[in-house]
C-alpha cells in the first residue's frame, strides 16, 4: 500500500476518532513515538515528556529565553551556603482526583522520585537529603551538599507533582492511569493508537485553557504525519523532516515553529556491558576511530539539508557551556585505520548497531555504516520499536545505541545522567573516576566561570574516552494549522497547550 494512500486511512481514522465530541474542540498533535511509561518518576522518553507537558505540570518552568519561572511553585529561595531550597507552593491547586497540592503533597513527589526503586529521578535529586514542611504551602530542601542545578532539575520531570492518593493506590500501576496537577486530566491509553485527555475543570490556570480536549497519536513515519497535518486530521506535528521544510512553508495553511534544541543526537557506546566484548568497547582507540570515520557536516547535508548543527559535545557549538578548545574537528580516515592498527585489531570491525525505528534514524545510521566501511568498520543496523530500545539498552543489548538527548538547561542535565558510575541512564556502563568527580565538582558551584572550567576538564576525559559520541544537535521542527493559534515552541521541545485556541 503507498504512503499516500496510508496517509489518507490514517485521516480518515483520526477524523473518526474526534467525530462524537464535534460539539467540543479537540486538539489531536501527532507524535513521532509512542511513549515509555507515563509515570513521572519512571519516564525517561523525551514523546513522554511531550505528553506530560500536557497534563503534569511541574513546580517551575522555563521561558522563550531560558529564564525559570514559576508553575505550580510561586518562589524559590536557596540558603547562603547553597543547602538548602525554601519553595512557596501555590495556594488553591488541586490533583485531577480532587486532592490538594499542599506542602504535604509536594513533599511525597519529591521523595517518591527519590526513593521508587524503579526510578530515573534519582541522580537528579542525588544530593537532597531530605524533604521539610515549613508550613501547608512551604517545603524545604536540605542537601548533602550544594547542588547548581537543582533548580533546573525542578523545571522538568523531578519537579512534576503526583496525587499522594492515587499514587499509593495505584502502586507500580500509577503510569496505567496518572493523576498530576496539570491543564488536562488522563481519560485513556491505547497503546500505539492513541492517549485521550480532557479539560480539568479545577485547573489552577483554568481561564487559560481554552480547547477541551487533547489527543496524542503515535505516527512514526514523519511522511504519513505530515498528510495527515496536510488533510486535516491532525493539527499539529513533532519533529518535522529537515527535508520537508520547504513544503511546510510553501503550504498556506501551515505554520512551521522553529528554535535550537538543548540536547544532542550522539551515538552511545556499551564499554562495560557488552557480553560479546567487542573492539569498541575494549579499546578507546577504536572509539576514537570510529569518531574519526564520521564526517559530520556532510551527514547535516545529505540528511537534514544543512539545517542542524554538526557537533562533538554534550551541548552545541553555541551553547555558553560548550569548550572551544575542543572544537569539532573534520574526517580523517587515514588516522581512523591508523588508530585500529595501534589498537591490535583487524579490521573489519562488525558493530551491531541499534537505533529506533523512523525515516530519519535509518537515514543518519546508514550514512555512518557508509562512512565508517572506509575506515574499516562493518556496521550492522538494527531498527528496533522506540520503546524496545530502552529495555535491550538498560540490559546491555547492544554495542552501539544511536538516540537522541532533547536535552535540559543546564548542562549537568546533558551529562551526569549518562557519564556518572552507576547512573540510572549510563547505558554503556561508562566508568572513569577522575571524570565523576569532575561531574561532581560541576554540581558544587554556582559561578559559571568556575563551572566552566570544570567541564573543560571533564570534555577532555570524555573525547579521549568516547562512552557518547556526540553527532549533531537539533532544530526543533514543529508544524501546525493556520487555525492553531498561540502557539510558541520552546528549547526544550515540549509542546504546550496552555494559552492554545482555535481560531
Amino acid at each position: 500500500m503507498s504512503p499516500m494512500r496510508l496517509a489518507l486511512l490514517a485521516s480518515a481514522l483520526l477524523t473518526s476518532l474526534v467525530g462524537a465530541a464535534q460539539a467540543q474542540t479537540t486538539l489531536r498533535i501527532g507524535i513521532a513515538e509512542d511513549p515509555d511509561i507515563l509515570d513521572p518518576s519512571i519516564g525517561r522518553t523525551y514523546v513522554g515528556r511531550i505528553v506530560f507537558s500536557a497534563f503534569c505540570d511541574k513546580l517551575f518552568d522555563i521561558d522563550e529565553k531560558l529564564n525559570i519561572v514559576p508553575q505550580l511553585a510561586l518562589s524559590h529561595e536557596t540558603s547562603p551556603d547553597g543547602k538548602e531550597m525554601t519553595i512557596k507552593l501555590r495556594p488553591n491547586v488541586k490533583f485531577h482526583d480532587g486532592e490538594p497540592l499542599d506542602a504535604e503533597a509536594a513533599k511525597f513527589s519529591i521523595e517518591r522520585h527519590m526513593t521508587l526503586p524503579t526510578s530515573f529521578r534519582k541522580s537528579e535529586l542525588a544530593s537532597v537529603d531530605h524533604v521539610e514542611i515549613v508550613d501547608p504551602l512551604t517545603i524545604k530542601l536540605v542537601l548533602k551538599t550544594p547542588y547548581s542545578p537543582l533548580i533546573a532539575q525542578l523545571t522538568d520531570r523531578s519537579g512534576m507533582m503526583v496525587s499522594p492518593k492515587a499514587a499509593k493506590e495505584a502502586g507500580d500501576k500509577f503510569g496505567l492511569h496518572p493523576v498530576c496537577a496539570g491543564p488536562y486530566k488522563f481519560v485513556e491509553r491505547v497503546q500505539q493508537d492513541r492517549m485521550v485527555f480532557e479539560k480539568f475543570a479545577d485547573y489552577w490556570n483554568k481561564d487559560n485553557i481554552h480547547i477541551d480536549r487533547v489527543v496524542f497519536l503515535p505516527i512514526v513515519d514523519a511522511t504519513v504525519r505530515l498528510a495527515n497535518l496536510k488533510s486535516g486530521g491532525l493539527d499539529l506535528i513533532e519533529r518535522v523532516l529537515a527535508t520537508d521544510i520547504k513544503d511546510v512553508r510553501a503550504d498556506s495553511r501551515l505554520v512551521l515553529s522553529t528554535a535550537p534544541e538543548l540536547g544532542y543526537y550522539g551515538l552511545t557506546v556499551n564499554i562495560r556491558n557488552d557480553k560479546a566484548k567487542g573492539p569498541l568497547s575494549q579499546s578507546a582507540k577504536v572509539r576514537q576511530a570510529l569518531d574519526l570515520s564520521i564526517d559530520r557536516e556532510a551527514l547535516n547535508q545529505v540528511v537534514f539539508n544543512g539545517e542542524f548543527t554538526p557537533g562533538n559535545q554534550w551541548v552545541s557549538p553555541t551553547h555558553p557551556y560548550y569548550q572551544k578548545a575542543f572544537p569539532v574537528h573534520g574526517r580523517d580516515v587515514a588516522k581512523a585505520k591508523a588508530l585500529l592498527k595501534e589498537a591490535g585489531i583487524t579490521s573489519p570491525v562488525t558493530v551491531d548497531y541499534m537505533i529506533p525505528k523512523g525515516a530519519e534514524n535509518e537515514a543518519v545510521a546508514q550514512v555512518i555504516q557508509s562512512m565508517a566501511a572506509e575506515a574499516g568498520f562493518d556496521i550492522k543496523i538494527r531498527a528496533v520499536e522506540f520503546a524496545t530500545t530502552f529495555k535491550q539498552a538498560q540490559a546491555g543489548e547492544f554495542q552501539i545505541f544511536q538516540i537522541n538527548w532533547s536535552g535540559r538547561i543546564d548542562p549537568d542535565g546533558n551529562s551526569y545522567i549518562f557519564m556518572r558510575s552507576k547512573a540510572p541512564q549510563n547505558d554503556g556502563v561508562y566508568s572513569n573516576p577522575e571524570a565523576d568527580k569532575l561531574m561532581e565538582d560541576g554540581r558544587l558551584t554556582a559561578k559559571f566561570d568556575e563551572r566552566k572550567a570544570i567541564y573543560e576538564k571533564l570534555t577532555g576525559i570524555v573525547l579521549n574516552d568516547l562512552p557518547i559520541i556526540y553527532i549533531y544537535h537539533r532544530t526543533l521542527l514543529i508544524a501546525h494549522t493556520t487555525k492553531l493559534q498561540g502557539y510558541k515552541q520552546m528549547p526544550d521541545g515540549l509542546v504546550r497547550v496552555v494559552g492554545l485556541k482555535f481560531k
